[in-house]
């Protein structure tokens, strides 16, 4: 079976990462407006990216932090708290992905007798 191409569309399905969503749509789905998408975009919480024509797409994982920004926004969390909790939190993740990361290898080098 041949590798299948990264840049093909059946692989972009897959890519959290993949700016597959206009504004609008974007909006649609979580629920919001393109005004707090915009806004949380100044916050600097997610940065979409430009079609050629300018327009902004955003991907899955955008989405999700946006969806999480609009929860503690109807909180009553202030827009630019909301997203530096955010920010801290994805921050967090990452610290405690490269941590286990880390004893993983440790143990393995345990157990195969490294120094």
């Amino acid at each position: 079976m041949a590798a299948e191409n990264p840049s093909s569309p059946s692989s972009r399905l897959d890519d959290d990462d993949y700016p597959a969503y206009t504004m609008g749509r974007a909006a649609e789905m979580i629920g919001t407006t393109p005004a707090f998408l915009r806004a949380i975009g100044e916050a600097r919480l997610i940065v979409p990216l430009r079609s050629e024509g300018g327009h902004r797409r955003y991907s899955r994982y955008q989405l999700r932090l946006a969806v999480r920004a609009r929860e503690l926004v109807d909180q009553g969390t202030p827009i630019e708290a909301a997203c530096r909790i955010i920010i801290l939190e994805d921050q967090l993740e990452e610290a405690r992905r490269i941590n286990e990361e880390l004893r993983h290898r440790a143990g393995a080098q345990e157990a195969g007798g490294g120094a």
